[in-house]
């Protein structure tokens, strides 16, 4: 059977299970190994297909991590906030910590045991970010904070991969640990000076598309090989290739033309593991799967839910956010891969991460999309992890008042709102779920909550109900038909100015009860409209100008 038929056969098998895994409301990857699995059984080992597609997924795996680095940011792991760090850094520890007691006590080797606890450790940014934005909830408060612990644990599992790149076939030996740290130190090092060096080169190689996509296709894998070659492993490398390269002015545009291309080969490397657990004969312990599935699913959540409690977040919040950790990562079933690929771990080992990936994403997927449903049912109980008196998401401010405005947002178009609201003497108080710009109006005398304005209790503690005054500055179309909701349900109907992204979504908040929508673009645009049709001149542009500067504090 030739290469190309081969392909063609995987590629049209992964594609009928993708589409049964979207119909399901599944991410892809589900469909993919279930794809592997198809192949797996019905494919004779004399095909030579493992070893065709099985040599060919690193090149997925390894245009993956490039762009993990490609997109990294270190600004923003310096700035994911006290919270998104605290929670990725309590979860990581508590579920290695207790996930490496488990497999010990299921009877696992030390090897095997560390990493299964570290493929059980890491939930994925990729399924969790998509189901979040599907949601609308991605700028949600919980949302914002599981974006913040996610990019945590991706630097984590990077570090993980160093790690084990250390250790030998029967444990971990010091000398072999120090040697890699020190490759990665190198290879780190090579990356910093590279980061520096490249976007002048890159610049001129953009002039040509075709040049600009061949290079960064070269450089990743180039990378990638070298540091295989080295000792190290092709995941380190294509990490390191995409962070020399995240400076660049031009990474957006690599990280768009290289997706089609890592995605065409990260379905062929979760076919494979799919093809591995079956083609061969491969046992798959279950009741050990099933056992750590269990965990992921309800101990993440827990440990996460605890953490969050402790740091005075709400059970809303906190249940919330505890839901997106109930599944192992794509970075998980690379971890499995690359320790089969190194003779670190058994088949059967890395067959039983995969079952505990199909198992977990399947059921955390329906976790996070009927999340406020599951929240609703277990109100009742979710009250014991709110553990601090004083929780974050309240402020010692005034409540309960009555015939007053509530702002929602104060970034933005609420900044200039909450200047009127100060200035017009009336009793106001803002809400936002921004830590950094809370903490910033609590200093200057500013009546704050920090929360999310979709959850009922801070609806009751800003006292929606008995306001005269709504206003939303939050563009998020879901969040502004929440808030709607809330007021529709009690008696008192308060004044409800909201924001909407363009003029459909305006039409239904009109419809849903609100009496005037701002849609940004097209209050500006008119406005515009206006200064240039009426002033030929164009000499209020300049007094414009000066009152905006003034009010910049430029």
């Amino acid at each position: 059977m030739s290469l190309f038929f081969e392909i063609a056969i995987v590629t049209v098998v992964a594609v009928l299970a993708g589409f049964l895994a979207h119909a399901l409301r599944q991410p892809p990857i589900i469909g993919f190994i279930l794809a592997g699995l198809a192949v797996g059984y019905f494919a004779s080992p004399d095909l030579g297909l493992v070893e065709t597609i099985d040599g060919l997924a690193p090149i997925g795996v390894a245009l993956l991590l490039f762009l993990v680095g490609l997109e990294m940011n270190l600004r923003e792991l310096r700035n994911v906030g006290l919270p998104s760090l605290l929670t990725g850094i309590g979860q990581i520890l508590f579920t290695f910590g207790i996930g490496y007691v488990i497999t010990t006590l299921l009877g696992f080797s030390t090897i095997s045991a560390v990493y299964i606890s570290v493929a059980l450790t890491f939930s994925s940014t990729i399924i969790v970010v998509k189901l979040l934005s599907e949601k609308k909830d991605l700028k949600s408060l919980y949302g914002r904070i599981v974006v913040g612990f996610l990019l945590v644990q991706d630097f984590v599992a990077i570090l993980a991969l160093v790690f084990l790149t250390g250790l030998q076939k029967d444990g971990a030996l010091l000398g072999g640990i120090v040697t890699t740290l020190g490759l990665g130190g190198a290879f780190i090092a090579f990356a910093f000076i590279a980061s520096h060096l490249l976007p002048r080169i890159i610049h001129r190689i953009a002039r040509s598309q075709e040049m600009l996509y061949l290079f960064s296709i070269g450089w990743a894998l180039g990378v990638a090989a070298l540091t295989e070659a080295v000792g190290l492993s092709i995941e380190v490398g294509g990490f390191i290739a995409g962070i020399s390269l995240a400076r660049s002015s031009e990474h957006f545009q690599i990280g768009a033309r290289l997706r089609p291309l890592r995605d065409f080969f990260l379905i062929l490397f979760f076919v494979i593991l799919g093809v591995k657990m079956l083609l061969g004969g491969i046992a798959v312990p279950v009741v050990p799967a099933v056992t750590l599935a269990l965990f992921v699913l309800i101990g993440n959540p827990l440990i996460v839910m605890i953490v969050m409690g402790l740091l005075g977040y709400r059970s809303r919040t906190s249940f919330l956010a505890s839901l997106t950790v109930a599944q192992i990562s794509e970075f998980s079933l690379i971890i499995a891969a690359f320790g089969l690929r190194l003779g670190h771990i058994a088949p059967s080992d890395a067959g039983l991460i995969t079952l505990v990936g199909i198992i977990t994403i399947f059921i955390s997927s329906y976790f996070i999309i009927y999340g406020d449903r599951i929240y609703k049912a277990l109100k009742p109980v979710l009250g014991f992890f709110e553990f601090r008196k004083k929780l974050a998401e309240e402020a010692s401010v005034e409540t309960g008042l009555s015939g007053h405005t509530v702002l929602i947002g104060a970034y933005r178009t609420g900044k200039s709102i909450l200047e009127a609201l100060e200035d017009s003497g009336e009793k106001f108080i803002a809400l936002d779920f921004d830590p950094i710009l809370v903490k910033e109006l609590k200093d200057e005398g500013v009546p704050v909550i920090y929360g999310d304005a979709t959850d009922e209790e801070i609806q009751e503690l800003v006292g929606m109900d008995k306001a005269r005054l709504i206003i939303s500055t939050m563009p998020e179309f879901r969040d502004n038909m929440v808030v709607l909701g809330f007021v529709s349900r009690n008696g008192r109907k308060p004044t409800v100015i909201a924001t909407a992204d363009d003029e459909h979504q305006a039409r239904e908040l009109y419809n849903e009860g609100a009496d005037y929508v701002i849609v940004p673009h097209y209050v500006g645009g008119k406005e515009i409209a206006e200064l240039i049709t009426g002033n030929k001149s164009f000499r209020q542009l300049k007094k414009l100008k000066e009152k905006d500067l003034k009010s910049f504090k430029i």
